[in-house]
């Protein structure tokens, strides 16, 4: 259900004051769950087009890991969702029998009781293993198909959608067509011949691409791909100013990577580096922090903001 821009700062600012959560039912209620809320592709142009009242978001690496919600998994959305509104990024990789799954891994040792290579694996054979969190403790959960996660996120949330390992394009292509997710399923590419083929295919997705320089920003605008299918990614360590507010003036979201050296300078320093981020130019923290994210970035999202239609609970 939709509420007012003003009863979202409200909710935000009432779940700050707790901690995350480290444990979670299976399925959380979709009245404790923040959403944001696109219905079709001209709102997905209209949503990540840059305005100076954009809200400024997080992205969850991998869905956001925590103790107990491992990376890859409905859960650890869920777990997001129950305390900030998120986009949530997750890697797919492919089974033997031609099914599409969440893994970012080649093998399943890292992430699940199983061993050995994916690819190696029927879809039937890695549901008989379980899910581990990044501290190794093994939970009852499942590694998810891309169709579940997709009918799972209509009207919950957006995605950014990893391809891994060889996977055709057609294949996710053809997914986010069954489930009807054009509006809210976002395709991850790292080369501007892969941004090209995805357009291809569909013209109407909205693109997460590689713009961390001038050069890359000039091949992609000689591309033939419209600006307003771009969410710019630009890159693990900060970008100048200057060079954001060039993305900006195109109408472009930019979206930094905080996962890694940035997040672990917040852990450090602070967490109010993260806001730091947001006043520079970036629009979307890609963070394996989600939630500590989100709330060091709150105090940052304008009043009244012509974007707030989006943001639900």
């Amino acid at each position: 259900m939709k509420i007012n821009f003003f009863g979202l700062l409200v909710f935000l600012s009432y779940l700050a004051c707790s901690s995350p959560q480290t444990n979670t039912d299976n399925a959380i209620a979709d009245h404790l769950q923040h959403s944001i809320v696109v219905t079709s592709t001209a709102e997905a142009r209209d949503f990540y087009t840059w305005s100076p009242d954009r809200i400024p978001m997080v992205s969850a690496h991998r869905g956001g890991p925590y103790p107990g919600f491992p990376e890859n998994s409905l859960e650890a959305f869920e777990n997001t969702l129950k305390h900030t509104p998120s986009i949530i990024e997750f890697d797919v990789a492919l089974t033997k029998d031609s099914v599409l799954v969440l893994m970012h891994d080649n093998t399943l040792d890292r992430t699940t009781t199983g061993k050995g290579r994916v690819v190696d694996h029927t879809y039937e054979e890695i549901q008989e293993f379980f899910l581990v969190d990044k501290e190794g403790t093994i939970t009852t959960f499942k590694v998810p198909t891309l169709e579940e996660v997709l009918a799972w996120g209509k009207g919950r949330t957006l995605f950014t959608v990893d391809i891994k390992r060889e996977v055709p394009f057609e294949m996710i292509i053809d997914a986010i067509k069954k489930q009807e997710a054009e509006a809210y399923a976002a395709v991850i590419t790292y080369s501007l011949e892969a941004a090209k083929k995805i357009h291809r295919l569909h013209p109407d997705l909205m693109l997460s691409v590689s713009i961390r320089n001038e050069e890359e920003l000039t091949r992609f605008q000689s591309s033939g791909i419209p600006v307003d299918r771009w969410i710019a990614f630009t890159g693990t360590s900060e970008r100048a100013p200057e060079f954001n507010k060039q993305l900006h003036e195109l109408g472009v979201f930019t979206i930094l990577g905080t996962l890694g050296n940035l997040d672990r300078s917040a852990i450090a320093r602070g967490d109010q580096l993260y806001a730091g981020f947001v006043q520079n130019g970036a629009d979307i923290l890609a963070t394996d922090r989600p939630i500590e994210a989100a709330k060091a970035i709150e105090s940052l999202i304008p009043k009244g903001s012509s974007k707030g239609k989006y943001f639900g609970q």
